[in-house]
């Protein structure tokens, strides 16, 4: 048995840091299998296209609403039984999607799957806790790297298997593949009971006195956000771009959606770096990436095959600037305390989540209604918001 209480000295395995990646990976990309979905949804849910944002929106907010009130049960229960009992709630909402014929059951059935998903944030921090201070880093790294390739694959893998067998077939799959995954954790996982402290109503009111005194929360959450909205934007509207713009059918937006694949490399290499203190070269680079990919697609944005590239460019430096800059937030996360690594974990996602369903909603409003160059601008707003609240940082060091 693992007492949250003891100081753990062994070096986590790498097979048990394969399978806490690969778990995440697979539980994490069914927020995002909607996401290159948008268009056949809401066309056969009878969803207007001002409201298709909506469809990412809903689970995203789910999400939000279980990272603050799931969460926090990691810091009370034992961890282990906690994670088999949401994926078996993740089982009935991906059941529900996957039968559903009207907008409403299918939306109740997103904001359940947000809800379930996350169990992934259980398991990132029980890797922190597993692991050393000295491999906190790259072990955070490496599972977060599965989270992100599942996040980067399920756009494909959910284009490719809706235009042969239809998009409900995804969500069918998912379950089966949820239920697998239970066995093998119950199986396979440690127990981890956390000591004993606070009741469920005091950790949950605890969330914001968290937030009031770690001004590094606040301050790596708000960053992500940015990126996180801008990211959310970029791939709710850029499948109805290539289907408008381009003709792609499903096939072709699976293939589009590959290439961001490559911007999961980001996420391993950023928390090596961070491990030597280059967290905030870091987190600049990735917001400057950020802005400079919205704003080349601002600029250029007629109907060529140039302009098709820089599409291509820019899924995978956003990719990877979002990918690095939350591998170092959830690095200096982690490192704040182990009692609390759960509640810091949760309201620091929770944060960041909410910018993602910020931008999915205004990406899908603004397309709708001002279309791509007003969208693109937007973009590249989120994360000079970020840069300049990254300024206020560098003038605090410096006047320290």
């Amino acid at each position: 048995m693992i007492q949250s209480n003891v100081h753990n000295k062994r070096s986590i395995s790498n097979g048990m840091m394969f399978l806490l990646a690969a778990a995440c990976g697979l539980i994490v990309a069914n927020l995002y299998y909607s996401q290159t979905l948008v268009g056949p949804i809401s066309s056969d849910l009878s969803l207007p296209s001002g409201s298709a944002g909506l469809i990412v929106t809903i689970t995203q907010i789910g999400y939000v609403a279980g990272l603050l009130f799931i969460v926090p049960l990691s810091d009370m229960l034992e961890n282990r039984r906690l994670i088999v009992a949401l994926l078996a709630f993740i089982v009935l909402a991906l059941s529900v999607a996957a039968f559903s014929r009207g907008a409403f059951l299918f939306m109740s059935a997103s904001l359940m799957i947000g809800l379930g998903s996350v169990v992934a944030q259980i398991l990132v921090p029980f890797a922190a806790y597993l692991s050393t201070e000295e491999q906190r880093g790259r072990v955070v790294g490496n599972v977060m790297s599965g989270l992100l390739l599942g996040i980067m694959l399920a756009r494909p893998v959910a284009s490719l298997i809706a235009g042969v067998w239809g998009w409900q077939a995804i969500f069918a799959i998912s379950a089966g593949l949820m239920v697998l995954l239970g066995f093998l954790l119950i199986s396979r996982l440690p127990e981890r009971r956390p000591g004993k402290g606070l009741t469920y109503g005091q950790l949950v009111a605890s969330l914001l006195k968290l937030f009031k005194q770690t001004p590094i929360l606040r301050r790596r959450a708000f960053y992500q956000a940015c990126l996180f909205g801008a990211f959310s934007l970029f791939w709710t509207t850029v499948p109805l771009r290539l289907v408008d713009q381009y003709g792609m059918s499903q096939q072709g937006i699976a293939l589009f959606a590959l290439v961001g694949v490559a911007g999961a490399i980001a996420a391993p290499i950023a928390g090596r770096l961070a491990d030597k203190n280059w967290s905030r070269a870091l987190t600049l680079s990735a917001i400057i990436i950020a802005i400079l990919s919205f704003i080349i697609l601002a600029l250029v944005h007629n109907k060529s095959n140039g302009s098709l590239v820089l599409l291509f460019i820019a899924a995978i430096t956003l990719d990877m600037a979002v990918s690095g800059n939350l591998v170092i937030g959830q690095r200096a996360i982690y490192s704040l305390g182990n009692e609390t690594r759960g509640r810091l974990n949760g309201l620091f996602m929770a944060i960041f989540f909410i910018g993602g369903a910020v931008g999915s909603f205004v990406g899908g409003l603004t397309y709708a209604h001002g279309g791509w160059v007003i969208t693109t601008w937007i973009g590249a707003l989120l994360p000079l918001i970020a840069l300049l609240y990254f300024f206020t940082e560098a003038k605090a060091k410096a006047s320290a």
